[in-house]
């Protein structure tokens, strides 16, 4: 525990009958509210601020779970605001609270790593780091977490419960969000929302919707081996090319056949390695995919299919395969699916912030992993795209290009939809407990 959490310290709390409670909090229930938010976000205090965290994490990038001069900046900028923290979390995670210290809780997430991708692009503050960069907008993530944090503890007095800040570490294939439900760090929040930059969205425009976003995601290798010898003697040997095409060839019937084709499925095999010379069959082959599925039924049955497949063409070729799913080393990710009412309030919040046709509210699921799925198995989770196009280029690039370029102007609109979403959800949800000290939770 920090000693800045260390040093929270809570007043007595008080019970107030629910038309006080509505007065107090009239800035966060009416609509006007959500504009304020805004209005906040877009101030030169907050906005420029905001940006130079941006940019200074940019040029800083740090891969998943090495990310500690992020975590140390993220835990100055806390202590400035005066908001308590606990860390280490899952390693260089940061978990922050603003608000009563009692129930509701309610969690607001940002992921903090960056890629092992060479930035091409050439401006003022491009990554300083030879091969690390964040192209995939986390450190736009966090600059908005923070700002939605100095708007929301400036409102303090009026949250009706504890908002609690997730900085993650390693989202990137690590699965940094396991390690922070592990840790037992958000063992009584109720809900938790999640944001993504999307580069093809304009600004000021956002898209979701309740049910699967996002696809599970899984690996597998496997070592195939057999006999080697000449190339021009095959009745001497035992070709693990040969077993290892077969198997490249009945895993694409899983998809095929198998899956219904109203359940939309991925098994790709994206590496074929062995061999190195062309008279020579090699002793061993090693392949390697991906697997994704919008249920978990469907994800749990591709993997079990793609080791009997394995295992069984290897036998067919008289062969053997080990498959490894690298479950130790970057674990799975489920689907990540929307909690249908959390979308009702992400719904109003957004239409009554953004204006109605600025939300698309029934995106087309997308077969891309997120790891705010592991989030979502233990609470109910609710995860969305905000716009931040650059319209200035012709080009519009890709998350993960070492080309992408967002447009900063997103950010207030990410930095006043995590206030707002957190404090409607706390009046939404509010609990007067009359007689009960305000006091710090070890785990929360």
């Amino acid at each position: 525990m920090s000693s800045s959490s260390s040093s929270f310290k809570f007043k007595c709390f008080q019970c107030f009958f629910m038309l006080h409670v509505f007065a107090a909090t009239s800035i966060l229930s009416d609509n006007s509210s959500f504009n304020n938010f805004l209005d906040s976000a877009k101030s030169p205090e907050v906005f420029d601020w905001m940006i130079s965290i941006r940019r200074k994490i940019h040029e800083n990038p740090e891969l998943g779970f090495e990310e500690f001069e992020t975590s140390e900046l993220i835990r100055s900028e806390l202590d400035k605001m005066d908001i308590p923290y606990k860390h280490p979390v899952a390693i260089t995670g940061v978990i922050g609270f603003i608000g009563t210290g009692l129930p509701p809780f309610v969690a607001l997430r940002a992921d903090m790593d960056a890629l092992p991708i060479q930035e091409m692009v050439e401006w003022e503050h491009k990554s300083k780091i030879a091969g690390k960069m964040h192209a995939c907008g986390h450190d736009a993530h966090v600059a908005m977490l923070l700002a939605a944090a100095k708007i929301l503890k400036h409102h303090e007095k009026d949250i009706q419960g504890t908002v609690v800040l997730v900085f993650q570490p390693a989202e990137e294939g690590n699965g940094g969000a396991k390690k922070i439900v592990n840790s037992g760090a958000l063992e009584n929040v109720t809900a938790i929302f999640g944001l993504h930059i999307a580069p093809e969205l304009p600004v000021g425009e956002v898209a979701s919707r309740s049910g699967p976003i996002l696809a599970g995601s899984g690996r597998f290798e496997a070592k195939i081996s057999g006999k080697g010898g000449h190339a021009a003697l095959p009745q001497h040997s035992i070709d693990p090319i040969l077993a290892a095409s077969n198997m490249v060839i009945s895993l694409q019937y899983l998809v095929s056949r198998e899956a219904d084709p109203l359940d939309s499925q991925v098994v790709t095999v994206s590496k074929f390695q062995g061999g190195s010379a062309f008279n020579v069959i090699p002793d061993y082959v090693t392949i390697g995919g991906t697997f994704r599925a919008f249920s978990k039924q469907s994800f749990n049955h591709l993997r079990q299919r793609i080791e009997q497949i394995i295992i069984g063409q290897a036998a067919v070729h008289r062969c053997n395969a080990i498959i490894d799913f690298l479950d130790e080393v970057k674990p799975g990710y489920p689907p990540t699916i929307n909690n249908g009412d959390l979308h009702e309030d992400f719904v109003n919040v957004a239409v009554n912030m953004l204006g109605i046709n600025k939300v698309n509210s029934a995106v087309t699921p997308s077969m891309g992993a997120e790891d705010f799925s592991f989030y979502q198995e233990v609470m109910p989770g609710y995860w969305f795209w905000l716009g931040v196009q650059n319209a200035l280029h012709k080009r519009l690039e890709s998350l993960h290009s070492p080309y992408l370029e967002i447009n900063e102007d997103g950010l207030p609109y990410g930095a006043a939809l995590h206030a707002s979403l957190a404090s409607s959800y706390l009046l939404k949800h509010q609990q007067n407990v009359p007689g009960v000290e305000r006091r710090y939770h070890g785990e929360i």
